[in-house]
């Protein structure tokens, strides 16, 4: 009797292992997953400015003189996609297409207006296949008074 009950109180010790072992084990999995799939939803992000003068549109405006007031700031923006990197504008275009953008924002029709301090910001995304290119173009309007 005092063997058969050492032999279930070791019958059940090993069981009582064998489950920690699969909880511990299961806790391994359940932790790798979660690691892995939240790594397949991040994502790179890229920034730069395009700091030299890369515009087409050139003026000769000297404004050493309080002739002018600052009217607003304007922005255009202009995406495209990749798939496989595959797809999309090149950067030139890109740029002119945003620059045509905040052009179009500014209403410069019919008034002694211009777009100073021009500047173009280009964001990349990249996600595993696929990837995302914008340009932002962004502008001082002002207004001659006199």
């Amino acid at each position: 009797m005092f063997l058969t009950l050492i032999f279930q109180l070791f019958t059940l010790s090993i069981r009582n292992v064998e489950a920690q072992t699969d909880y511990i084990t299961m806790k391994k999995v359940l932790f790798i997953s979660v690691i892995a799939f939240s790594a397949m939803l991040t994502s790179c992000s890229v920034s730069q400015e395009a700091t030299s003068n890369q515009n087409q549109i050139q003026t000769s405006i000297v404004l050493n003189q309080k002739n002018y007031k600052v009217i607003e700031t304007v922005t255009g923006e202009s995406k495209q996609n990749y798939v496989l990197g595959i797809g999309g504008l090149s950067r030139k275009s890109l740029r002119e297409s945003a620059m045509s953008d905040m052009l179009k924002k500014a209403n410069l029709k019919g008034e002694a207006r211009a777009i100073i301090n021009t500047n173009v910001q280009y964001k990349n995304q990249f996600y595993l296949l696929w990837g995302k290119r914008k340009a932002i173009a962004t502008g001082t309007v002002i207004e001659f008074t006199k």
